[in-house]
């Protein structure tokens, strides 16, 4: 059946002035606020009093804050108040131009209220769904009038999240679409025009994190709490995964997941038995005051401690004396380890392949410490003290008396464990020996020493003088007390260490790279563009970059290595490189570093 190609004159944004929002809840009631505050006329339809009443509360409350703020006088906030009626009556959306069906994720519940609609509305009024994870098809083909069915995701909360997502059917008229695109600009959102698959762009993305992030947990590789503190710290993500699935609700993620996976058959997207588990437990996260987290009461936002919340160290035990520490490596890595290290009163060995390539390493680390100088992060003092601690040495031997060695030096498995053979021949006696591999294992280092219980991984981030989290790696062959002394270590150069397991990608790797290979996916597929897929992320996820963005930063050849390794490592169909991938890097497209990437981008 082909869409028509126009619609009556109704169809623009300033002609959809009474609006109908069919479900109250906390999305319903934030859409009919921001509809309200736009100057549209909003009938609220829900058929629990209670939900009205709280709708309409919740009005009376945001607007008197904008009053109280200065940003609305009393008379417009009278205005708005005045612009949302509520009601139990479904026949009451009958003088709407749109309606917008916000009920629970339920095909049944949103069919019936669609069939409804059909007998209630005029024949031009559009009819959009909010829908996250079915199929707006589907709802649109069981209605009368398919060509008006569209689907419009807000993000919550929907007054303040720029991003609304246009979902449109092989059925939608284009002017459908048209006008509650630009319905939307005129609330101030960024609208992305995408078609009809579950989880459409953010949450397509999103959730197959999420899902992997579950599946993480409940294998015990690491705590919630490591977890979540690595995605924030090692990404910059305002959330961790396992507190945003308690936000967004257990019994949500599990339906959303359900969906995309009848489309895809992915296995990464296959709901981890835990959300089944945790769900038919009735332990839906915050708004049933326990999910991954344990909250203070039923719909709080206050995390409180319980069965599972890791203890203050009292079992750490004591690790070993650290007083100096060599780095090996003369690259961007092993320099602003040297830094971190120096800052924090360490003395400071850095060794390269020459005393050269040294020398120029703690150059730029100077170079570094006068920035940080000039932007008031710290003294010229402590600049000084802490560059006449680093002492360069084109020789491994210089690390005869350190205490804790850290290579940073190229990621190649033959290359790193030709090192750890020759530190093991010069560092002392109970020496902690600890690699920076983000995806090669720590096991494979050790086994290259005679003494395989003294090495650990600690996984900076770049640029490591910013960047707070170290992951902690420890081996099934890793004593106890060198796990203590990276933690005291880490402690003391003031960053968060989450503890893993040795295996490929390790927490954040892990989570990250099928996140980007799976948007890869989306724009070989044709799905959506760069762009939309990066503000999607960005407006409705809030990611401080898009996944192009990124992989161009990170280097396509590094995040196909990296994927390969992960594919490698868990045999998982869903974690093959996307093809698309392969070709840019064997096009020599590798992102900023070569001017091309994912877009083009100015040489250095």
């Amino acid at each position: 059946m082909a869409a028509p190609s126009s619609l009556s004159r109704s169809d623009s944004a300033s002609a959809l002035r009474t609006v109908a929002v069919v479900g109250l809840g906390t999305m319903g009631s934030g859409i009919a606020e921001l509809l309200a505050r736009a100057g549209r006329e909003v009938v609220g339809i829900d058929i629990s009093p209670e939900a009205a009443a709280r709708a309409a509360a919740s009005l009376e409350t945001s607007t008197a804050r904008s009053v109280a703020k200065g940003k609305l006088t009393e008379a417009e906030r009278e205005q708005v108040v005045g612009r949302l009626r509520t009601s139990a009556d479904l026949a009451d959306a009958a003088g709407a131009d749109l309606v917008i069906e916000v009920a629970p994720e339920s095909y049944d519940v949103k069919q019936r209220i669609f069939r409804a609609l059909d007998d209630i509305v005029r024949p031009d009024a559009i009819l959009a769904t909010g829908t996250n994870a079915l199929s707006v098809t589907r709802l649109a083909a069981d209605s009368a009038r398919p060509e008006r069915v569209l689907g419009l995701h807000f993000f919550n909360p929907a007054p303040a999240m720029k991003l609304v997502e246009v979902v449109s059917s092989v059925l939608t008229a284009p002017g459908a679409v048209a006008a509650v695109t630009d319905l939307a600009v005129e609330l101030g959102k960024e609208p992305v025009k995408v078609g009809d698959r579950p989880g459409f762009v953010a949450d397509g993305l999103l959730f197959g994190y999420l899902n992997q992030a579950a599946a993480m947990y409940e294998s015990r590789y690491a705590s919630r709490e490591d977890i979540d503190a690595a995605m924030r710290f090692g990404c910059g993500l305002p959330m961790g995964p396992l507190a945003l699935l308690d936000l967004i609700g257990v019994d949500t993620a599990r339906t959303v997941l359900e969906a995309m996976y009848q489309e895809s058959r992915d296995r990464l997207h296959a709901p981890a038995p835990i959300l089944r588990q945790l769900s038919d437990a009735g332990l839906n996260g915050r708004k049933s005051g326990r999910g991954f987290y344990t909250y203070e009461a039923p719909g709080s936002a206050t995390v409180v401690p319980d069965a599972l919340t890791p203890g203050r160290g009292a079992d750490a035990g004591a690790g070993r004396p650290v007083r100096a520490v060599g780095v090996a490596g003369s690259g961007t890595m092993a320099s602003g380890i040297a830094e971190v290290f120096a800052k924090a009163g360490y003395d400071v060995v850095l060794a390269a392949r020459s005393e050269e390539k040294a020398v120029a390493a703690r150059a730029r680390i100077g170079k570094s410490l006068a920035r940080s100088v000039d932007k008031g992060r710290m003294t010229a003092e402590a600049a000084a003290q802490a560059l006449d601690r680093i002492t360069p040495a084109g020789t491994y031997d210089a690390f005869a008396d350190v205490d804790l060695a850290v290579e940073a030096v190229a990621e190649d498995l033959e290359v790193k464990r030709q090192l750890f053979a020759a530190l093991d021949k010069v560092c002392k006696p109970g020496a902690v020996l600890a690699t920076t591999t983000s995806s090669l294992p720590v096991v494979a280092c050790a086994r290259a020493t005679s003494r395989p219980q003294d090495v650990i991984g600690m996984h900076f981030f770049n640029p490591a003088p910013a960047m707070k989290l170290v992951e902690v790696v420890r081996t099934v062959l890793t004593d106890d007390d060198v796990h203590a002394t990276v933690h005291e270590v880490c402690a003391r150069i003031r960053k968060h260490p989450v503890d893993c397991g040795d295996r490929a990608g390790f927490i954040v790797n892990a989570l990250l790279f099928p996140y980007l290979n799976n948007a890869v996916r989306m724009v070989q597929d044709h799905y959506a563009t760069l762009d939309d897929i990066d503000a999607a992320m960005k407006l409705g996820g809030g990611y401080p970059m898009g996944p192009f963005e990124l992989l161009d930063v990170v280097g396509l050849d590094v995040s196909l290595a990296i994927q390969k390794v992960l594919h490698h490592e868990f045999r998982d169909p869903g974690l093959a490189p996307a093809p698309l991938l392969e070709h840019l890097v064997a096009a020599g497209c590798l992102g900023r570093k070569t001017g091309r990437g994912f877009r083009e981008h100015a040489r250095r």
